[in-house]
């Protein structure tokens, strides 16, 4: 493993990587705590979710649910990277961004792993089971599709279809959670984030293109290439879209349009701003995602609350 002061190759200066007791750290960074913003990704499309059905209530969704989720889906993104660093064990090693991860740079083993992913996977669980029958039944149906993720890279250049299926997930959530069914808005919303998650994953694919072509993977930052701005503007305009139409059907007012076209707005700005040879640019982009879904989250609250 190559370290810094204790900080190791791909560290982010952030607090497991600084101050996280020596011992702990290597599960922390395992379950990737030390750089949250994919938890808060996969949370976004749940919380859109619960947004939905204020709106259709006319009055704030359910705290109790907003807090569930935002604890569900720390948990399940650790059990997942968790997971996906298992399989990807002999690839990441290959990657100059990734081979200080625990488990190729050997300070965790995959027993060790496997042990820390049922533990997290349970956590995940217990969550789950605070929701009624139809909830915890449409969570347990996303496992296949967590599972067979970190092998589609392997096989197709659209893995980020797989994982757009798997983040966003929780728009399915959200409203069985209140209304014990599936309607067509958080189906309209589940197509909508999936557009959403293609187009950010494509930025953060163009970090470890090189890599990625000298080891044989494949991903849509290769597929689109050169033209990925344009890939981005598509996948970007029919997510807007898609979200659009599942919040009017939900009976959304003009204030959650008004966070819509925020939203939209932040979508162009990274087009405009990409560079796909800047990986550092890359990362930042695809990092004020949160930033986009949390402005939109909020409009949906502000209309169910007004």
């Amino acid at each position: 493993m190559s370290e810094t002061g204790g900080r190791v190759a791909d560290s982010t200066g952030n607090w497991v990587d600084l101050y996280a007791p020596g011992q702990f750290r290597p599960y922390l960074r395992l379950a990737r705590l030390d750089r949250p913003i994919g938890s808060w990704l996969l949370l976004m499309p749940c919380w859109w979710s619960v947004g939905l059905t204020g709106l259709t209530m006319d009055r704030l969704p359910s705290l109790t649910h907003i807090v569930l989720f935002f604890v569900g889906a720390f948990a399940m993104r650790g059990a997942g990277c968790t997971w996906n660093d298992l399989v990807d064990r002999d690839l990441d090693a290959k990657v100059e961004r990734t081979r200080s991860r625990p488990i190729p740079s050997g300070q965790v083993t995959a027993k060790q792993a496997a042990i820390f992913l049922v533990a997290q996977a349970l956590i995940g669980l217990v969550v789950l089971l605070q929701f009624n029958r139809y909830t915890v039944m449409t969570g347990l149906a996303s496992l296949l599709v967590v599972a067979i993720y970190p092998f589609m890279k392997r096989v197709t250049y659209w893995p980020q279809i797989f994982l757009g299926l798997a983040f966003s997930w929780g728009a399915l959530m959200g409203w069985p959670a209140a209304f014990g069914r599936l309607d067509w808005a958080p189906v309209i919303l589940y197509a909508g984030a999936i557009c959403w998650v293609i187009a950010y994953d494509t930025i953060y694919a163009h970090q470890d293109r090189e890599d990625d072509m000298m080891i044989g993977i494949k991903s849509t930052a290769l597929l689109f290439g050169q033209n990925t701005k344009q890939a981005l503007t598509l996948f970007y305009s029919a997510a807007v879209v898609l979200i659009g139409i599942a919040c009017v059907m939900a009976g959304a007012s003009w204030i959650t349009l008004l966070g819509l076209a925020g939203f939209a707005v932040h979508l162009g700005w990274q087009v405009r701003r990409i560079d796909i040879d800047d990986p550092a640019l890359c990362l930042t982009l695809f990092r004020s995602n949160r930033d986009a879904g949390l402005l939109l989250f909020a409009a949906m609250l502000i209309d169910a609350a007004v």
